[in-house]
């Protein structure tokens, strides 16, 4: 891989100045969610572990099928699961119920800690959904951008840390996701990340295998950076085994391709309703 500049390297990261109309993506997503919150059935603000951020909303589905568990992005610095509520309406239409949970953020955190944040989340929904009308012997697991790096670490995850049988996680959608930390290491967001030669050693998912063998559907937008292009390509490349299918989606920058996650339709919605 070509070492990046300095001045690209920091653009090549910087979703926000890569997209300057990202306000309204932003805005737009509030303002559905909370209409969401309002209109369908849920069960918000549960506490999964002893944080204030170790939260989780249930979205049940009537006859729910299973489950979809989403993880939020943010360069693991920001942002709340309570934004992406409306991801849940399409699913909870097709029969799928849905679980967003929070996290610890960096800089209170490392990186390894909201990865832990990830299995303690996914545990107490194995071990507790069913009491909230949420199906767990089938659970897609998937998220965004940091979360898309979360969804992945799951999957790495040792067993034995697993309080569940993994063979119920029926699949895996980790969109713009990054499994090489080396470039981020070197990022003005390390001042919050963080992030040392060994921790950018233990968080590179290239060099591991998944221990959980669900199918995965990983997906990029076309429009999104180069790295973000290469590091998605670099997790279908080193989990080959496992993947389902790369999707690199054309006219899709880093944020919109949340809609393509949540629109009926889109192959990213088709491909991840596929793994249910």
């Amino acid at each position: 891989m070509t070492q990046l500049t300095h001045e690209s390297l920091e653009l090549e990261y910087n979703n926000r100045a890569l997209v300057p109309e990202h306000p309204a993506f932003f805005a737009r997503w509030e303002k559905d969610s909370a209409y969401v919150r309002g209109t369908l059935a849920c069960e918000l603000d549960l506490h999964y572990g002893p944080d204030p951020r170790h939260r989780i909303d249930l979205f049940p589905a009537a006859n729910g099928r299973g489950t979809l568990r989403f993880s939020h992005g943010g360069d693991w610095r920001s942002r709340d699961r309570s934004m992406h509520s409306w991801i849940a309406a399409p699913y909870v239409a097709a029969g799928i119920a849905v679980a967003m949970f929070n996290y610890r953020l960096v800089p209170s955190v490392r990186i390894a800690g909201i990865v832990d944040d990830t299995v303690a989340a996914m545990n107490w929904l194995m071990l507790h959904g069913v009491k909230h009308r949420v199906p767990t012997d089938r659970v897609v697991v998937s998220g965004h951008s940091a979360g898309g790096h979360l969804t992945a670490a799951l999957l790495a995850t040792p067993w034995s840390r697993l309080q569940f049988d993994p063979s119920r996680i029926a699949g895996a959608v980790p969109i713009s996701g990054i499994v090489d930390f080396g470039p981020l290491s070197r990022h003005t967001f390390n001042s919050d990340l963080r992030l040392d030669a060994a921790q950018v050693e233990q968080l590179d998912l290239r060099s591991r295998r998944p221990t959980v063998p669900a199918p995965l559907v990983v997906a990029v937008g076309a429009s999104e950076s180069s790295e973000f292009i290469r590091q998605s390509r670099e997790l279908a490349d080193a989990w080959k085994k496992t993947v389902k299918s790369l999707l690199v989606l054309p006219g899709y920058h880093h944020f919109s391709v949340v809609d393509a996650f949540a629109e009926r339709g889109q192959p990213l919605h088709e491909a991840t309703l596929g793994l249910f």
